[in-house]
């Protein structure tokens, strides 16, 4: 990893060590825009077209039947089993203490405002392939779908060589009562959830991550009027840890390689107040690389990440509110004593024994979270991402009449004169306020 000093930089230089992947190019947009005007048009020929191409797989159902689903749950080792129950039992509970009921806001007298939530129709989960299986967003995807109460949820996922979704991901959504699985993936997965085809149905709303053919789609189907809004654009896994003398330099080492493993791409961060801890964390991510089977791929993206040494902790806080890593970790005497300055991440681990791998599986919270310092603005996945909210209000005719002054003065402002005359022919003239 790089070593870079704060006090030494410049803001052009800090400003380059908080940049993040550039842009899709214009290869990749040109590429699946016309994958997705292709899918759009021509519908399951189309996908059936690119899954020969992309994925080797030819004459594969599209979507599914229960029983592959059931199977692949009966099939699992009992261990694994286990595991999923109890990590969707506790996602679950975390999730479900987002669902709420607002009270009625009086906001003068006769005036009542409120707001009340709906579930998103129909939704669409992507779940990738990529090198490995991911039966774990199945569960952080689909367990707040079904709390929110979507009528419709639809998982797709790229076939494998004999034309079946991963086993794993198939056990995933049986387990949480998932039935609706297509075998598709990539940038026409995408379109045909945006899109509908003959067999799949049109959504409302996609989530999910994928690489960069995924992304470009979720970005062009999300700006078409005909397409589906998504819910953000996913970039390489970002961990970022804070840490004084403190901290055990095998326990961040080991947290640095745990998101390094993800993807060449991968961003990890050190910043620390402790020249020390600094070095002995080097020495252990050299020993701990060489023990992965991926280690290839962690050494690729420690070589690209950085170490950055700071004099106090204010200015660790200070930065990581600038970087806004997706995942944070405060490995620190007193972590949750930093917890109220922290106002950029998408999921913070407080000290030595949080690390980032309970929240990608089981602690409960949410692993989809903003990547690309999306953090400043947004936030991770929730009910609410499956939900929208309709306001409601009810006005008494004294409350009507109470309110018509201002109501009068701003509409004759804005020169809209119907405005105040559907007020006019409830209450009678009206009388501006002196």
């Amino acid at each position: 990893m790089n070593r870079y000093i704060l006090s030494q930089l410049n803001t052009q230089q800090r400003r380059q060590l908080c940049a993040r992947t550039a842009a899709l190019d214009s290869d990749t947009l040109s590429t699946v825009r016309e994958i997705c005007s292709n899918v759009k048009l021509r519908g399951d020929a189309a996908l059936a077209e690119y899954t020969a191409r992309f994925d080797g797989v030819t004459a594969s159902p599209l979507r599914l039947p229960q029983q592959a689903c059931r199977e692949a749950l009966a099939a699992l080792q009992p261990s694994l089993r286990r595991a999923l129950v109890v990590a969707a039992e506790n996602i679950k509970r975390f999730h479900a203490a987002q669902l709420r009921t607002e009270q009625p806001v009086a906001t003068a007298p006769g005036v009542v405002c409120w707001r009340e939530a709906r579930p998103i129709d129909t939704v669409g989960l992507y779940v990738p392939a990529g090198t490995a299986p991911l039966p774990s967003t199945v569960l952080m995807l689909g367990i707040p779908a079904l709390l929110a109460g979507c009528r419709r949820v639809v998982l797709c996922s790229p076939p494998r060589s004999n034309g079946n979704v991963d086993p794993l991901v198939l056990a995933a959504a049986a387990s949480i009562g998932i039935v609706e699985v297509y075998a598709v993936g990539g940038a026409q997965a995408i379109a045909a959830l945006a899109y509908g085809t003959e067999t799949m149905p049109k959504v409302d709303k996609i989530f999910g991550p994928g690489n960069k053919y995924v992304t470009a789609a979720k970005h062009i189907v999300s700006a078409d009027p005909d397409g589906a809004a998504v819910d953000m654009f996913a970039g390489p896994s970002e961990l970022l840890i804070v840490a004084d003398d403190s901290a055990d330099a095998l326990l961040v080492a080991a947290d640095l390689i745990s998101q390094a493993e993800h993807d060449v791409d991968s961003r990890v961060a050190l910043v620390t107040t402790s020249r020390s801890l600094a070095d002995d964390v080097a020495g252990e991510l050299d020993v701990l690389s060489q023990q992965l089977s991926r280690n290839t791929i962690a050494e690729r993206a420690l070589g690209a990440g950085f170490t950055l040494l700071v004099d106090t902790l204010d200015e660790a806080v200070d930065f990581t509110n600038e970087y806004a890593p997706e995942h944070l970790v405060i490995n620190t005497r007193l972590s949750e004593a930093l917890v109220p300055r922290i106002q950029s991440a998408g999921s913070v681990f407080l000290g030595p024994f949080s690390p980032v791998t309970a929240g990608d599986y089981a602690s409960g919270t949410n692993h989809t979270l903003p990547t690309s310092a999306t953090a400043r603005r947004t936030s991770g996945l929730s009910v609410e991402s499956f939900q929208k909210f309709i306001t409601f209000q009810s006005l008494t005719e004294r409350g009507l009449r109470q309110l018509s002054p201002t109501l009068f003065a701003l509409a004759q402002a804005e020169g809209l004169e119907g405005h105040w005359k559907a007020v006019e022919v409830r209450t009678g003239p009206i009388q501006e306020s002196p």
